[in-house]
Parts: C-alpha cells; structure tokens; sequence
C-alpha cells in the first residue's frame, strides 16, 4: 500500500489528485472491515488471514501490467487491495489478545503494530528504490506482492488458532453467541471503547495527511530556501520519501517501544495508565508538529528533527490503544470491535484528510499558483489543521481514562459470568448423566434387565 503512494509523488498534479487512489483504497477498507469483523468472531481466523493476504498480494502485483490505457483497473485493483488488506487488520490482533495476556499482551501487541511503521517507512524506500532502478513507477508494485506471498504462508504453517478467550481462562463459548445487533449495542455503550476510536481517528487523520503531504511540503520548502528547483519532468527526485520513510521507520519503533515499556512501568503507579500515556503523547506530539511549519522555512534539518520528535509522540500510541481495547472488550466480541475501530478511525481520519488539505492548499493558493513560496506556505497553512486534531484526539484520550476502570470491570465480569455459567452447566449435566446412568444399572439384576414397576 505504501509503496504505492511513493509512486503517486513522483507525478507533477493538482493537490487535489491524491483523492483519487488513496480515497477509494480507504473506502473499500472501510466497507470490507465491518464484514472480516463479523467473520472473524465466529470462523477460523487464520485461515481468514491467509486468504486476505494472498488476495492482496496477487491484486497487487497484477496492477503493475495495467497501462495508463486502462486507467479505470488501476482504480478497481487499489479497491481490491483495501478489501484484502482489512482482514488482516481486523483480524490479527484478536489471535495476540488470545495468546497472551496483561503486559506480556501489551509487548506482543506493541511488536505487532510495529508493523505500521515500519511498513508505511520501507513502502516509500524499497516503492522509491524500484521506482528508481526499474526507470518506472510499476516497479515499485512488484515488491511487497513478493513479501506478502511469504507471510500468508507462514501464517498458515506456523501461528496457532487459538480458542476464543483462552488468555482470559475462558474455559468454554459464552452462554449463546449474541448477534451481530447485539454485539454493536454493546459497543456503542462501552465508553472506553468510544472515546479511544474517536481518539484513534485523530491519529489516523494526522498521519495519512502526514504520508501523503510532507514530502511534498518539504521538497517546497527547499525550493522557497533556493536550495533545489521545482520539479517540472519526471522522474522526479525521491530523495524527501527516502528520508521521511526512513524517519518513519525510526520514529515508529521507537515509538511503539517507548509506550510499550512507559505503560508497563505506569501501570505500577496507576490502573489508568494505559490512556493517560496515549493522551500526554498526543498532546506532546501536536507541540513538535506546529513547529514543523515554523522551522521548515530557515531549516529542512530542524524540520526532519521535529518531524522524528513529533512521530515517536504520535507513533506510542498505536499498541496502547488496541491493549485498551482487549481490556475493555469480551473475546468473542473483539474482532467486531477491532472492524468498527478502523472502520471509525478510517471514515473520520484519512479517508477524507488527505483530500481536505489538499483542497485547503489549492483554494488558498489559487489567487498565486505561480509563486513557490505562496504554494509552500499554503500547503503548511492546510496542514497545521492536524496539531488542532491531535489536541483534540488527546481530550478524548483523557475521557478514555474517566471510564477505562469501569468498563474494564464490566468486561471481567462478563467473563466470570460466562465461566461460572458453563462450569455449572458442564456440572449440571454430568451429575445428571451420572444420576441417570445409576438408575439404569439398578434396572439389571444378574445381567437381565428388569422393569422398574
């Protein structure tokens, strides 16, 4: 998917003309999550996974041979994508929430969303090192496919498929498998789980603004300090993606690893831990990136180091959130959770952020589309926007915390009640099958069975 987008910067456009691919990849996403979630609570989820996975990468690898002729398959193949890539997402961290549990999970789930990161930086290298060594952008989709074949085989020769609530000693299914309508009612009055997608969506719509337009912005901004030219042929120089890949691969672990081990040590302090991380970070990060556009005009290095400063505050969040989730959401409950969480996080964060700046950048710049420094700084008026979300995504990080403990006991109960369900249940039977089997042995006397009458 990232690789992708590196091949999208190399062309010369309106700002406006990143809505075409991104957009329709997201909303395909979006419209695909909701069904793997339901899928995903009551199948197989491995196989689910694998599946998503091959379909992916086989869609992916065939839009390399598509030619601008058929522009129309290019669109339906990056559609295709975002369906097979929404049942990884929603599916995976469930099979982690069902292998380990408490800050073991958290380290799991922080080695996990890794992953982001680290894929959205090497999608922009190894996308701008193809692009670059093939002479053409179709070579930049030939890469991942490679990669994505060898994790779905993986997965279907090495992970579990663990039980449903096993980490959880949920010993057995919980009393009925509630429906589809049942389990979004619940959602919809799980506070914790509210506000922490609300608050995810902040960060989604900072970080697809991000991906899309800070090189773009950068490479302006070396332009109005006069030390490299506009680009009018390409290619085009990848030099910008390569640096913020790379800074987006560095930020990302540390990141994710940052907020991994700052919440296992805060959870000896408080039992609220676990979103007050996310919501100082948060704030923290809307900080470092206001000064992205303050610096960017004297300093593309002071702008790199406050873009790495920035990330690794907005990166800490990702593991700590889906941990809030598995705390706070009954097992067989969590992949419809997960679905509704990116599906959120998607419609309210970068299916439409991207498109807004842009459209920001073009109607301010409209009156001076000729002047290089106009058309940097209205770039970095439409993307100080997202400091403004991020502020507001750590207010609902706080709200996360004012419920997280209650909620959090809610979804044990639950847990204790389905269990203490099916041990009374199982009990109930076997006195019964034991009751019953004495009565037909006191019916056969010498071998020969006898009435009761």
């Amino acid at each position: 998917r990232h690789s992708f987008q590196c091949v999208l910067l190399s062309f010369i456009l309106s700002s406006t003309f990143f809505l075409s691919f991104y957009f329709i990849f997201i909303c395909s996403f979006m419209v695909a999550a909701p069904i793997f979630g339901y899928l995903g609570d009551r199948f197989n989820r491995k196989i689910i996974l694998s599946c998503g996975i091959f379909f992916w990468s086989f869609v992916t690898l065939l839009s390399s041979f598509i030619t601008k002729d058929y522009y129309w398959l290019l669109v339906l193949s990056r559609c295709l994508v975002g369906i097979g890539e929404s049942s990884y997402s929603s599916i995976s961290p469930t099979i982690i929430g069902d292998l380990f549990t408490n800050n073991k999970r958290t380290m799991m789930l922080s080695v996990f969303y890794l992953a982001i990161p680290l894929g959205s930086g090497l999608g922009y290298i190894l996308g701008s090192i193809a692009k670059d060594a093939g002479g053409h952008w179709y070579w930049a989709l030939r890469v991942s496919p490679m990669l994505g074949l060898i994790a779905g085989t993986l997965i279907l020769i090495v992970v579990p498929e663990p039980k449903r609530g096993i980490a959880d000693h949920i010993t057995g299914r919980i009393k009925t498998r509630t429906s589809w309508l049942c389990d979004m009612k619940a959602l919809a009055k799980n506070r914790s789980y509210v506000f922490s997608s609300l608050a995810s969506a902040a960060v989604s719509f900072a970080t697809g603004a991000f991906g899309i337009w800070i090189p773009q912005y950068l490479v302006r901004a070396q332009v109005v300090q006069k030390t490299a030219v506009s680009c009018t042929y390409q290619p085009c120089s990848s030099k910008d993606s390569l640096i913020f890949g790379a800074i987006t691969c560095v930020t990302g672990l540390l990141g994710v690893v940052i907020g991994a081990v700052t919440t296992r040590l805060c959870r000896q302090k408080t039992e609220r831990a676990d979103p007050l991380v996310c919501a100082v970070s948060m704030l923290g990060s809307a900080i470092f990136i206001c000064l992205i556009f303050v610096v960017a005009k004297k300093s593309i290095v002071g702008a790199y180091i406050c873009i790495f400063i920035g990330e690794t505050l907005l990166f800490l969040n990702w593991a700590i959130t889906a941990d809030i989730l598995m705390f706070v959401v009954i097992p067989t409950r969590r992949a419809t959770a997960v679905a509704f969480q990116g599906f959120t996080s998607h419609l309210l964060g970068d299916a439409g952020s991207p498109y807004l700046i842009g459209l920001i950048s073009d109607a301010l710049q409209e009156s001076y589309a000729t002047s290089s420094l106009w058309q940097f700084l209205s770039l970095g008026y439409a993307l100080m926007l997202c400091p403004f979300v991020i502020v507001l995504g750590g207010m609902f990080f706080l709200a996360t915390a004012l419920f997280f403990l209650d909620d959090r006991d809610k979804a044990e109960k639950q847990h204790i009640a389905s269990d203490t369900y099916i041990n009374g249940r199982s009990s109930l039977i076997n006195r019964g099958q034991s009751t019953k089997w004495r009565e037909n042995r006191s019916y056969v006397t010498d071998g020969h069975p006898h009435s009761r009458y």
